[in-house]
């Protein structure tokens, strides 16, 4: 099968009048964000969830580098303390979490912390089409044939991340090469267009291969959700006008903070704030995860953990 990944035109986070309100996504995903990876954009990943507002949000695999958790920084556990806010029955958001090849063996455990239900795949219909959601290495012949292998290569490529310099240009090419190299890309594409035709599905969503791209095929879309590892960090969104890619982009992001306060207070959740600033100097990764989450606060809150 033959085709040209056709990229969509980044999309940033727009630049809105304060005054009005923001738009609505029904959902929002996000994968490949490594927490525990030395290259994971974890920071920046939190900034998106907390300045979007969608009705669903869907971690689309690979959300831990391995099963490591000493590895995980201060950034890592206020990830997931806000995944776990999400989660909340009171926010009235759905938060779903795909299964990725280097989440397998923590996600039983994870799913109850962060209180939320995995999935080998998630199918949802919107807009009277029926949507599928699936990391993508189910469709990468090497990936699957070689998961020792695999794994061994992971542990290699974190061992180096902590000799690299501190951009991680080396491990960043690296992981830019293994892509080309093995042409994860057009082969996910291919095998997420057969699987979305065979479940009949009209869009397929996948991450696995850190690249953004969007592939139409005899009427079946299918969307990469890209990476949180690279230069470029990118999330998809759906709604009414269509699916879009959009890359994180700093300034547009810091346009909000430089406003008056006034100017967008209807816009800042009150517990969104950062109440580490208002803590003394003695805390911890684990404490930063307690009160990102609302877990020091909120003691009616009930795990709704599972796994399908």
């Amino acid at each position: 099968m033959q085709f040209s990944p056709v990229l969509n035109t980044p999309s940033t986070f727009p630049h809105y009048n304060w005054s009005m309100d923001l738009p609505v996504y029904n959902t929002l995903i996000l994968s490949d964000l490594h927490l525990g990876a030395a290259t994971s954009h974890a920071r920046e990943a939190t900034r998106v969830l907390k300045e979007n507002v969608f009705q669903r949000l869907i971690l689309l695999g690979d959300i831990f580098a391995d099963l490591n958790f000493a590895r995980l920084t201060k950034d890592h556990w206020k990830f997931l303390g806000y995944i776990r806010k999400l989660s909340n029955p009171k926010r009235n958001i759905e938060v779903v979490w795909v299964e990725g090849n280097h989440d397998h063996g923590l996600t039983d455990i994870m799913s109850h912390l962060v209180g939320v239900r995995v999935y080998q795949r998630y199918a949802w219909q919107y807009a009277g089409l029926r949507h599928i959601a699936i990391h993508g290495h189910q469709f990468d012949g090497f990936q699957v044939n070689n998961v020792r292998l695999s794994r061994l290569g992971t542990e290699l490529y974190l061992k180096l991340q902590k000799l690299d310099f501190k951009s991680k240009p080396v491990v960043r090419l690296i992981d830019r090469l293994n892509t080309r190299w093995l042409r994860m890309s057009s082969k996910v594409a291919a095998g997420a267009l057969q699987y979305a035709r065979q479940h009949e599905a009209r869009r397929i969503f996948c991450g696995h291969t850190h690249e953004a791209v969007r592939v139409e095929q005899d009427g079946i879309e299918y969307y990469n959700s890209g990476g949180w590892v690279d230069s470029r960090l990118t999330y998809l969104t759906v709604d009414d006008q269509g699916v879009r890619i959009h890359d994180y982009d700093e300034n547009d992001y810091d346009e909000r903070d430089k406003l008056e306060p006034g100017e967008h207070e209807h816009v800042e959740r009150v517990d969104d704030r950062d109440s580490s600033q208002e803590r003394s100097g003695a805390d911890s990764a684990f404490a930063d995860f307690a009160d990102e989450s609302g877990l020091l606060e909120d003691v009616e809150y009930e795990s709704v953990g599972g796994r399908r």
